[in-house]
């Protein structure tokens, strides 16, 4: 089984090195890190006394595990949930915040469990997700894979700058979907033709 170490290690080197793109919200980002997240933090990284895109290229690959460590994974308390379900839900916290939460509270809704969708990992959460692991052991991170997927292809959807993030320019899957796909069991990827009849309509 993974160390939650390695599991960052694994984040940092999927989120790559530092990019500025207008169209993500997140702004600056190195490593995974936003600017937003090292003001949130006030973690000023070239000691100038500001927080700007300087202490974003200046993040290095072992102050970003840490900070997901620390702010990703133990903080929401991701611990607490199964061990099957951590690596995927810690990997889509960096990526989505709360969010990565509430996909998991709407699937627990949909097997049947009662839970309230507010991206809090709290006793309710935890013990819907222990019932859910235990009925579904062999299913239930394929199936908060398969959400994370639809949840990137719904946001691209309503969002035509987003689409670059989920669909390559040669019409193949983005890194959104691939990064969901790594936590899917390879019988539940899309095909090539499946995604492309997926994303027909975004012209």
């Amino acid at each position: 089984m993974q160390s939650v170490s390695q599991i960052a290690k694994e984040i940092v080197a999927r989120e790559g090195g530092f990019v500025n793109d207008p169209d993500d919200p997140g702004g600056a980002t190195n490593h995974g890190v936003t600017i937003h997240t090292l003001r949130r933090l006030g973690l000023d990284v070239t000691g100038d006394g500001v927080v700007d895109v300087a202490d974003v290229r200046g993040l290095s690959r072992a102050q970003a595990e840490r900070i997901f460590i620390e702010h990703y994974f133990e903080r929401p308390g991701i611990a607490r949930l199964p061990q099957v379900l951590q690596a995927s839900v810690f990997d889509m916290y960096v990526n989505a915040g709360a969010n990565a939460v509430k996909i998991l509270q709407r699937l627990l809704r949909q097997m049947g469990q009662a839970v309230s969708v507010d991206g809090v990992i709290g006793p309710q959460t935890v013990a819907a997700a222990r019932a859910a692991a235990k009925a579904a052991p062999g299913h239930i991170a394929d199936a908060y894979g398969i959400a994370r997927r639809n949840y990137y292809l719904r946001l691209a959807d309503r969002r035509p700058a987003s689409r670059k993030f989920a669909r390559r320019r040669d019409g193949g899957k983005g890194g959104w979907i691939r990064r969901a796909e790594d936590f899917i069991a390879p019988r539940y990827h899309l095909s090539e033709v499946e995604f492309s009849e997926r994303v027909a309509s975004w012209g």
